[in-house]
């Protein structure tokens, strides 16, 4: 069905995730790839089939970036933005080029992608917009990819990510993370750290947070510095002060994955626990109606009328 804003011109939304393993057995041939192709010490790979085994053997990523974009797809068509909307992973299947090949196929034009990760850094959002470009050339698609590179003070993020927050706030010390990063992002000038922190500062406006504090989350195994403070750093800082009471507000993910329902629920809980602090964390929003809505704004800019 083409309405009167796409006219004839063949247009599609494209949201891009990480990806992870829905199966145990999965892990290594997981990792080989994030590695590209080098050879995964056991030591690594038992360490992190150990993490989806303590939260059931498996990631929800797929299955929560699968209803976003169902979620999406039918909250443009209400908005008379009738356009399929595609879902890939960088690093497991569907992979992006196996998803590009759909896209091909299926004639579109012109496809706005969206990295489901709101702030930007070149190591992490620039390299999904590299490996999509990868695949249009792979594959000979004649498509025009249009980037949304970062939603990271949309008001409609913010307003998402504070109904999570609002419930719990009152319960303790208000600590916002986001994914840690290698510090030489810093000497390149990249926005993550300032955007990062940006989000936080607006969802704490948003529920009218005093006090607040920010730490990054799970680090890279290198021997590389990796932004900080630390989220066990700052516990520790906490157990300290006597706050015993801590709400984590992770606003660098927007679904359920191995470094929520594990680094957060699992390792910070007890890293807490063990100090004498009660730890309790926002939901994800996955495909709360008010994050779908900020995704439905963020692709009806780049969508084109015609």
């Amino acid at each position: 069905m083409v309405n009167e804003k796409q006219g004839s011109l063949r247009q599609a939304v494209l949201l891009l995730a990480h990806g992870a393993p829905e199966r145990l057995e999965d892990i290594e041939a997981y990792l080989r790839y994030i590695r590209n192709g080098r050879p995964v010490p056991p030591a690594m790979v038992e360490e992190i089939r150990q993490r989806y085994a303590a939260i059931g053997g498996s990631s929800p990523l797929l299955d929560r970036t699968r209803r976003q974009a169902e979620a999406l797809e039918r909250e443009l068509a209400s908005c008379g933005w009738p356009v399929k909307v595609y879902f890939a992973m960088r690093n497991w299947h569907p992979f992006i080029r196996e998803v590009m090949e759909k896209i091909r196929d299926d004639g579109v034009e012109r496809l706005v992608a969206i990295c489901l990760a709101p702030q930007y850094s070149k190591m992490s959002v620039g390299l999904y917009f590299r490996r999509t470009q990868e695949a249009k050339v792979a594959t000979g698609a004649r498509v025009e990819i249009v980037w949304t590179k970062s939603f990271h003070a949309h008001p409609l993020l913010v307003e998402a990510f504070a109904q999570k927050l609002a419930p719990l706030a009152n319960r303790g010390r208000v600590l916002f993370t986001a994914h840690s990063l290698p510090e030489r992002i810093l000497e390149s000038g990249e926005p993550y750290d300032a955007e990062v922190k940006t989000t936080a500062r607006l969802v704490a406006e948003r529920c009218g947070l005093e006090a607040w504090d920010f730490a990054y989350q799970s680090q890279g195994m290198t021997d590389e510095p990796w932004l900080g403070p630390t989220v066990e750093s700052v516990l520790d800082r906490y157990a300290e002060a006597g706050i015993r009471s801590v709400v984590l507000a992770p606003i660098g993910f927007v679904s359920d994955h191995i470094e929520i329902l594990y680094d957060v629920d699992v390792s910070f809980r007890d890293y807490a626990q063990r100090r004498g602090i009660e730890l309790v964390r926002t939901e994800s929003l996955n495909d709360s109606p008010t994050f779908i809505a900020a995704l439905a704004a963020v692709a009806r800019e780049k969508l084109r009328t015609v």
